[in-house]
């Protein structure tokens, strides 16, 4: 095995803004409790783009970025006496970042990566490598927001941006869960037509009325709002049911407002619950075990990654410029 890997590394002078570049650096070497693994495919999310544009604060420097990934184990250190620690070796694994990955340690977007023993998860079979590379951000995600939610089997679920990774992801966890019904609202159409399509010069005013007739002014339980808008969001809060929770993982981006207003006497009346989620609070350990917990849905085909033909695959090589160069594209890097 060659002692030297290619990788995309974030520096940055005193002075300057961040860069990204490839280098060719030294595999790291196997330290305790983790295992050196051979990345096959890494995808790169937008919130890895974000990360190499410095805003994420936590994100110590220079950083191999990259948080989800599909690979091969090829050496790990050993844990006890009976060293069933080996076993894991030329198992093909998956896993996402939690905290830690490719923010205060290396990353997934380089041809080898350092991963804890309690982050190692066995790709399911059902999902080809590269798919297994696209689906830790999304799948954790959409649970950890559920989750959060206490969503339960009687909900009526709203999923505001169900079109999206992480909103279509939430959309099939929902059902998987049992939920009374799953509503979905997005400003495109795609393939799957969802309940609310937000397309008019209004799409708060859209959403309130469409609320009403879906629900017979019943209103929902629970709101996933992958999307981040704010007038949405106030929209969205007033169309919760008593005790509904509303959960959200976005929010606008530049030199926009962040302030959302709600009626506080209705919202204390009708005992709602505002939850932000946080998809880089878990550890990486938690990540996993979140993707674990899953497994079931997704060796079932309950739980369905997205087709191959829904990315573009860049040589690691060219992704500076042709994969986070291309924001607003769906990317993964192709180590090989």
């Amino acid at each position: 095995m060659s002692k030297t890997m290619k990788a995309l590394q974030i520096t940055r002078s005193t002075t300057s803004s961040p860069t990204l570049s490839l280098q060719t650096l030294p595999i790291p070497p196997l330290k305790p409790g983790h295992a050196l693994v051979k990345i096959n495919y890494a995808c790169i999310h937008p919130s890895d783009r974000l990360n190499a544009q410095g805003l994420f604060p936590s994100t110590t420097l220079p950083r191999i970025p990259g948080r989800d990934f599909s690979g091969t184990v090829v050496e790990i250190s050993e844990t006890d006496t009976t060293n069933t620690s080996k076993s894991w070796i030329g198992k093909q694994v998956y896993g996402t970042s939690g905290s830690s990955l490719g923010f205060t340690s290396d990353g997934s977007h380089a041809q080898y990566c350092l991963i804890p023993h309690e982050a190692l998860v066995e790709k399911p079979s059902s999902l080809s490598a590269l798919q297994a590379a696209t689906v830790g951000v999304p799948f954790t995600t959409a649970l950890i927001c559920l989750q959060r939610a206490q969503v339960k089997p009687n909900d009526i679920v709203l999923v505001l941006g169900a079109t999206g990774a992480v909103g279509s992801t939430a959309v099939q966890i929902a059902r998987a869960m049992g939920c009374r019904r799953v509503l979905t609202a997005a400003r495109r159409a795609q393939a799957t037509n969802p309940d609310i399509l937000l397309s008019g010069e209004n799409p708060a005013a859209e959403l309130t009325l469409r609320l009403v007739e879906l629900t017979g002014g019943e209103g929902v339980d629970v709101v996933v709002d992958t999307v981040g808008d704010v007038a949405l969001m106030d929209a969205a809060v007033e169309s919760l049911a008593r005790k509904g929770r509303y959960a959200w993982i976005a929010a606008p981006r530049g030199d926009v407002s962040k302030k959302v207003s709600f009626d506080i006497f209705q919202a204390y009346r009708k005992e709602i619950t505002l939850v932000g989620c946080n998809s880089v609070s878990p550890t990486i350990g938690d990540a996993a075990g979140l993707l674990r917990s899953l497994e079931r849905w997704i060796e079932q085909g309950v739980l369905c990654a997205q087709d191959e033909g829904s990315f573009r695959t860049v040589r690691i090589e060219n992704c500076v410029d042709e994969g986070y160069g291309r924001a607003g594209e769906q990317v993964v890097i192709e180590m090989e």
